[in-house]
């Protein structure tokens, strides 16, 4: 059995705990984006520039953050 060194455990299991969440949120998120319209709220910027879309979702962002940091605070 090897010993490692001292907080490496708690570390490995906070990446395994993100991998695993961003591969639910890779699989859930298409899903979720039929029926939640994220992504054209006001504030959040779409422009063309030569031939190309380019989108800036800044209130989206906001309200995804204001959303994790409750859900942290809940848990």
């Amino acid at each position: 059995m090897r010993v490692l060194p001292c907080g490496t455990e708690q570390m490995l299991k906070w990446m395994l705990t993100l991998v695993v969440a961003i591969f639910l949120l890779g699989i859930i998120g298409p899903h979720l984006a039929r029926f939640v319209r994220f992504g054209k709220l006001p504030g959040d910027f779409a422009f063309r520039f030569r031939g190309r879309n380019y989108v800036f979702p800044v209130a989206t962002t906001i309200i995804f953050s204001l959303l994790l940091w409750l859900l942290s605070r809940i848990v």
